[in-house]
């Protein structure tokens, strides 16, 4: 590995992250829990201070709890029990949107907090983790690889949050690392140096992002609302505790600065009883929507995560969302990769998963989009009559359920339709403690058998399970006898209604397989460890 640059220092570390906004904290933080050492480069000396993401929902709650951080109770954290409602320029529901309801993981459909307080949270706990090191202020400029690992130079750049120029005699460094992390964003430095180039879906739209903080908190008919005016599409939601949002899409033909200044901004916001004197604006900007992807995440030792791999418009809210999903679904694996016991073909089902799981929710967002960006007055019309007969049918029944995207083929059983999606999980008590399963028992690989049942599972394959840092438990109501008191009946319920005997959960709290009976489990649990081939000596 050469360099036209002289470094000054050089680090060496397990992990190399490039780029620190949740997704690589997030990173750091996963990856410094399990010991390794891990360098992350930032370009900016200081965090940026202003809102961007404002939405996660029910999975990413259940991640964040991994770090402690509790959705439900969290005082920067807030949630809305209103539905999300699509309505036209006369105000008339076209769409109503179930988020109220708890998904099966336990946890709300959709919450609202502040990027930069998360962020400052997660900055928090990387600062516990001695085996982690920030580089913050500096600019990755060169990236190599070759078999034996990756290496990034930087410099470092002046404290100007406004533009990158390399501090005169700044520093200039190196990290040598076994593996790379591109969390880098849209213009992904790591993704240029591998040559990968993303695919684009065509979608392309100008909008207005306005962050506020009222004062007071206005009332309006929801909390979280959708207007479909050909006149100007605009959308309204909470912003994070004590925080308003509003989005305005740019019209044909309009200029994008007059767009963009205070004082249209204002006028904009007028309507929505929001002027200076009622209300503090954090952050006014216009942004592309757009949709990309790439097709390979990872390129050698280098592995793309985030907007460096994908772009969705924000119309699903599942930006950050994907991020963080990204990471979640990698570090377990790489975990495995650093310590020997997987090839980098268990990196590979990782990105075919990621990778189709990305463009569902990248093609749904763009759907949402093409519904929402209408601005002839005579298609909304048609778009409004269709929409009423489609949510007077919908209403007999209930709102609009919420999405479940199932990840691409890869590490799980393709054969079980209940495999690829979130797991469930409800309050049990186990040796002493009672509450969701992750609190009361713990993360990682879960093999849980009914009662009965457990002996299906051979003796050689619980070695296997173990081997992986797996655990098989049984699970079932008070009184049977069960490791694991099913409190609420959610797995015994679940189990009768699909005809199961087994449940066997990942670390990124997805079903890897479900089974009834001997065969049936085993048949699919040695085809599972196919994903898991040891490195040949």
């Amino acid at each position: 590995m050469t360099s036209t640059l002289t470094p000054q220092v050089t680090h060496e570390a397990d992990v190399v992250v490039n780029g620190l906004g949740p997704v690589g904290l997030m990173a750091c933080i996963l990856l410094g829990r399990k010991g390794y050492t891990v360098h992350a480069i930032e370009r900016w000396h200081k965090p940026y201070g202003r809102p961007r993401a404002v939405t996660f929902d029910h999975e990413i709650a259940r991640i964040l709890s991994t770090l402690g951080i509790e959705s439900d109770d969290d005082v920067s954290i807030d949630y809305h029990d209103d539905h999300y409602y699509w309505v036209n320029k006369d105000r008339e529901i076209l769409m109503e949107v179930d988020w109220i309801s708890k998904e099966s993981n336990g946890y709300r459909n959709r919450y609202w907090f502040s990027q930069p307080e998360l962020e400052d949270r997660l900055r928090a706990l990387v600062s516990t983790l001695p085996n982690v090191t920030l580089h913050n202020g500096r600019e990755a400029v060169e990236f190599t690889q070759d078999e034996d690992g990756v290496s990034i130079v930087y410099r470092e750049i002046k404290p100007d949050i406004f533009t990158v120029e390399f501090a005169e005699g700044g520093e200039i460094g190196r990290i040598n690392a076994r593996y790379a992390i591109g969390s880098d964003g849209a213009n992904s430095f790591i993704r240029q140096s591998t040559g990968l180039e993303l695919t684009d879906l065509g979608f392309d739209a100008q909008w207005l992002i306005v962050d506020t903080k009222p004062h007071e908190m206005p009332s309006y008919m929801t909390a979280h609302f959708q207007i479909c005016d050909p006149a100007r599409p605009t959308t309204v939601v909470p912003g994070g505790p004590g925080r308003r949002r509003w989005e305005f899409m740019s019209l044909p033909g309009e200029d994008l600065t007059r767009l963009g200044s205070e004082e249209n901004v204002w006028k904009l916001l007028e309507e929505w009883g929001m002027t200076p004197e009622t209300a503090v604006l954090e952050r006014a900007a216009v942004t592309r929507f757009q949709g990309k992807y790439l097709e390979n995440w990872r390129a050698g030792r280098a592995m793309l995560v985030g907007d460096a791999a994908h772009l969705m418009p924000p119309f699903a809210g599942e930006g950050m969302c994907a991020g963080l999903r990204d990471v979640f679904n990698l570090v377990w694996r790489l975990d495995l990769v650093l310590k020997g016991e997987a090839s980098t073909h268990l990196l590979d089902e990782w990105s075919d998963e990621r990778r189709e799981q990305a463009k569902w929710y990248i093609n749904f967002s763009i759907d949402l989009g093409n519904v929402i960006c209408v601005t002839d007055e005579a298609a909304a019309a048609e778009r409004d009559q269709r929409m009423f007969a489609e949510h007077a049918e919908q209403s007999k029944i209930g709102p609009i359920p919420t999405h479940e995207a199932v990840l691409g083929a890869g590490t799980w059983a393709g054969d079980d339709e209940l495999a690829g999606k979130t797991a469930i999980q409800g309050r049990v008590a186990y040796r002493g403690r009672t509450g969701r399963f992750d609190d009361a028992v713990g993360r990682g690989w879960y093999l849980l058998s009914a009662v009965g049942a457990e002996g299906e599972l051979s003796a050689d394959r619980r070695a296997r399970l173990h081997a992986l840092g797996g655990e098989q438990l049984t699970v079932g109501p008070e009184g049977s006898g069960a490791d694991v008191i099913d409190v609420e009946g959610v797995y015994t319920g679940w189990f009768a209604e699909h005809g199961i005997s087994h449940l066997l959960t990942r670390p990124d709290y997805y079903v890897a397989l479900t089974a009834e009976g001997h065969d049936q489990l085993s048949a699919r649990f040695d085809r599972l460890m196919h994903s898991f081939e040891p490195v040949a000596a």
